[in-house]
């Protein structure tokens, strides 16, 4: 299971990479659960070669997660990258490292 995630966050970080210069977004939204509403928006954006993305979920009692992360492209082929994962209570989780394709 550990190696699944690790294959698709890396192809997800790949892809973020691939988007192109300036190309920045943002995106709210909300869901009706039989235990509440939780709400999301994320932000995102490229320049100089780093895409990075922000998001934040709230959820029915006001207990939130959020999560940032950027990837940088270093050499053809070569992607750096970060996250960060804040969890309601405050702990955090973070994650650095280099993906070649080589």
């Amino acid at each position: 299971m550990n190696r699944t995630v690790l294959a698709l966050s890396l192809t997800a970080v790949v892809s973020i990479a691939a988007v192109t210069e300036a190309a920045a977004w943002t995106r709210t939204g909300s869901t009706t659960t039989p235990r509440g509403t939780y709400s999301s928006a994320a932000a995102g954006g490229c320049a100089g070669g780093t895409c990075s993305r922000s998001a934040v979920a709230t959820g029915p009692y006001g207990g939130s997660v959020a999560r940032s992360g950027s990837v940088t492209r270093t050499a053809p082929g070569t992607y750096n990258y970060a996250r960060t994962t804040t969890g309601p209570y405050g702990n955090s989780v973070s994650r650095s490292g280099t993906v070649s394709r080589y």
